[in-house]
């Protein structure tokens, strides 16, 4: 049988990193982890608990395709408490994970054929699952001097229907401030193109809080996740929030692509909701590692990087020394056996002479891995 042209989508580099560190480890060699863009941490106790209590007598059958009442409750009450912004429930969609949002998103707002523009350096998926959708991804190059944010200059003469943007963004952690944000957000209303914020790093800041797009409009989509900050990767359940007009038409997409997200993660999720505490320890560590990163990978000489205002990641400049950033990922991994990613995962272009480093691990890893890093790099120049 033959493939259709929308099947043609790039791999997920990360995905064959992870595969090549999982290969090493499984022929007994130690690998430090900084490829992979999900918490060290299960999800919180508290909420695992909470699930086991649950399926002592629920059948965990379909709920409705928008989620659960109470989660989405719980997630708009959060609004409150995050950016003070009273959100009604019934604009919340709990989704199965963010990916299963940016196919209901994207399918809600574009036909076939629609341009949408996304900021490179930027999450790989966004450019794929809108190529598998039939629809025409725009990269849009962005500068270290806008810390690799899209700027409203960047939109003139590129016809979008929509624009993307990701705030803290993968792979640079960097944040979007209020006026940038919104100078965004009227920009692409000026061409008439919709405007979708990915913010599922939020909760993960350091210096400043993240700025939600729902604090300047409510004709935006907004895309988040219990992945990242409530540590539930591989629970697929994430959420989003539309326009109310924008509601039904989700129902029906969700109904039919998903019939619902999963019943036992919409559980864990809305109990992890009130683990604070837990996923504040999470946050020192992380912070611990950020401190360690910032330090370490320039002595070791990584030293052009994007300091990140959230997230979990470091993006590096290596143009200097290399510009196949893949071949440098596999041989710091043949030879420290520290595990990172090519830039080419996030920028087709340019990503040939960067990596990303990942410190969600935890702590006694990450300095080993910069310990690695610097060997490498001490090895390599001298080589």
């Amino acid at each position: 049988m033959r493939n259709s042209s929308r099947s043609q989508v790039d791999p997920f580099i990360v995905m064959d990193v992870m595969e090549a560190a999982a290969q090493a480890e499984a022929s007994g060699r130690h690998i430090i982890h900084m490829e992979v863009g999900q918490p060290g941490t299960p999800a919180p106790k508290g909420a695992r608990e909470a699930l086991t209590r649950v399926m002592q007598s629920d059948a965990m059958g379909y709920t409705v395709a928008l989620g659960l009442p109470a989660l989405r409750a719980r997630i708009a009450e959060l609004y409150g408490k995050w950016y003070n912004i009273d959100l009604n429930p019934e604009r919340v969609i709990v989704t199965p994970g963010s990916s299963g949002a940016f196919l209901l998103g994207f399918s809600a707002l574009f036909d076939s054929g629609a341009r949408v523009g996304i900021g490179a350096p930027g999450y790989p998926s966004y450019r794929q699952i809108l190529k598998a959708l039939g629809m025409v991804p725009v990269d849009i190059q962005t500068a270290a001097e806008n810390r690799f944010q899209p700027v409203p200059a960047d939109l003139e003469g590129r016809d979008l229907d929509g624009l993307m943007v990701a705030s803290p963004a993968n792979p640079s952690g960097t944040m979007l401030g209020e006026a940038q944000l919104r100078a965004l957000i009227e920009a692409s209303a000026a061409q008439n193109a919709s405007f979708i914020s990915d913010e599922i790093y939020h909760g993960i800041e350091y210096e400043a809080k993240a700025v939600s797009a729902l604090e300047i409009s409510d004709d935006v989509y907004v895309i988040n996740s219990f992945s990242k900050y409530f540590s539930m990767t591989g629970w697929r359940i994430g959420w989003m929030v539309v326009p109310d007009d924008h509601v039904r038409v989700i129902e029906r997409l969700a109904q039919n692509m998903f019939i619902c997200p999963p019943h036992a993660s919409q559980i864990t999720a809305l109990a992890a909701m009130e683990c604070d505490a837990e996923l504040q320890a999470n946050m020192d560590v992380y912070r611990a590692n950020r401190a360690l990163m910032l330090e370490g990978l320039p002595q070791a000489g990584f030293s052009n990087i994007a300091p990140p205002d959230g997230a979990f990641y470091v993006y590096a400049d290596v143009s200097d020394i290399t510009d196949d950033s893949r071949a440098l990922a596999r041989d710091i991994l043949d030879k420290v056996g520290v595990a990172v990613t090519p830039g080419l995962d996030f920028d087709p272009l340019r990503g040939g002479g960067t990596l990303r480093f990942s410190y969600a691990r935890a702590t006694a890893d990450i300095e080993e891995g910069l310990a690695r890093l610097s060997r490498y790099m001490s090895e390599h120049s001298a080589g």
